[in-house]
């Protein structure tokens, strides 16, 4: 078959999935931003995209889907340079549908099959949108302003043949008749590669090299920012490293933005460090800003404890890398959490807020590293089990791409 790839910064969610079906036979093809530096496993189009700017006061609750089908028809008109120039037609289309590059390719390739990435469908309620009252109370502005974000989203799915989610509950925030089309497979972890390591080792940038049996507890994401608990796990550290005196704790992640707002000045990382700066040993707290995989994966491996928090949204990779790792992790109770960690079997679910709760928990498992043993190998179980990406993932994400093809 052709297959072609459509995603702004791929090859994203698709790292693993277009080599593996183009070594199965398939002519695998990517579009993408002329913008993205991504390296990519396979041959690469390029888009420029260089949208207007939008004036939210013309647009109002429209001016997403202005952004996004924007992105959509810059797609699109690529996609009708290929098919004119060079009479490319893929037989099946699978894009992310998150910045609306899939909007109009089924106008060019009416023929392909376009399998749509559904990764997440705002709401109102029930999700992010007003989770955190601390940012500002939930009001029905919000709600609305959400809702208006979801019409790109909903015409994707709504124009595809089928759509792909890789968690039950991020396919749960779809209406029912968009998440009948959708079906759940996760990306996958190479758990081969995110293994347990005792003889695993991470120099930090102050020279000192902390190792696997070590007392260490890490938090890890994308960015330091609320939407992933940043504010809360801070919050927790003073009585932590008072009561952990040998308590190393290692940070991981950008000082820019994924999700939600930006602060007004500064950003989400200092700002919270200089609300416990002056309780806690700066000798003991490392950032490390972002760091290669090699580095991301010593540094789960040598962790005690790992700490992962969470808005009502998108799930990270990092947790069930941590817990394909023989991580204890400890996580925030909400329910994409708690699809994969399960409290007291292969972890320990804290309510999101609870500061004193994240304190008691991560302090008993850094104090009892013996007990917690059980719940390690039970999350490491876990990811085998259901989401192993050579076993389990991407058999299942060949099988469902294959599927859309020509029958012979």
């Amino acid at each position: 078959m052709k297959i072609l790839f459509v995603h702004q910064n791929f090859p994203g969610q698709f790292l693993r999935l277009a080599p593996a079906l183009e070594a199965r036979g398939h002519e695998c093809r990517a579009l993408t931003d002329s913008g993205n530096t991504r390296s990519s496993p396979i041959p690469v189009w390029r888009y420029k995209h260089s949208p207007e700017k939008v004036d939210p006061a013309a647009t109002r609750l429209g001016r997403n889907y202005t952004t996004m089908s924007d992105r959509g028809v810059t797609t699109a008109r690529a996609a009708l340079q290929l098919r004119q120039r060079e009479g490319y037609v893929p037989d099946v289309i699978l894009g992310h549908s998150g910045w609306g590059e899939t909007l109009f390719l089924k106008e060019v390739w009416p023929e392909a099959k376009l399998l749509v990435y559904a990764e997440f469908y705002y709401r109102g309620r029930g999700a992010d949108v007003g989770f955190d009252p601390e940012f500002g109370a939930p009001n029905f502005d919000q709600v609305m302003i959400a809702q208006g974000r979801t019409a790109h989203l909903g015409q994707a799915l709504a124009h595809a043949d089928k759509g792909l989610s890789p968690t039950l509950w991020q396919a749960s925030t779809y209406p029912p008749a968009l998440r009948a089309m959708i079906d759940v497979i996760f990306d996958g972890v190479d758990t081969d590669a995110m293994a347990p390591n005792p003889e695993a080792q991470l120099t930090l940038p102050n020279g000192q090299t902390l190792r696997a049996g070590d007392e260490v507890l890490t938090f890890v994401n994308r960015n330091l920012e609320p939407y992933r608990g940043y504010h809360i796990f801070m919050r927790a550290l003073p009585a932590v490293l008072a009561a952990r005196p040998n308590a190393q704790v290692v940070i991981i992640g950008g000082d820019e933005v994924s999700y939600g707002p930006a602060p007004k000045s500064g950003n989400w990382k200092e700002q919270f460090l200089a609300e416990v700066r002056d309780q806690i040993d700066p000798a003991r707290v490392h950032f490390l800003g972002r760091v290669p995989y090699p580095q991301f994966t010593a540094a789960l491996q040598i962790s005690r404890v790992h700490a992962y928090l969470t808005y009502p949204f998108v799930l990270s990779w990092s947790m069930l890398e941590a817990m394909a790792a023989g991580c204890m992790v400890v996580g925030s109770n909400v329910p994409p959490v708690a699809e994969v960690l399960r409290d007291g079997d292969n972890g320990k679910l804290v309510d999101f807020f609870d500061v004193q709760g994240w304190n008691a928990a991560l302090i008993e498992a850094l104090a009892n590293p013996k007990a917690h043993a059980p719940l390690r190998a039970a999350a490491r179980r876990t990811v085998q089990e259901r989401y192993d990406l050579n076993r389990i993932c991407l058999p299942k994400l060949i099988e469902l791409v294959e599927s859309l093809g020509p029958r012979a």
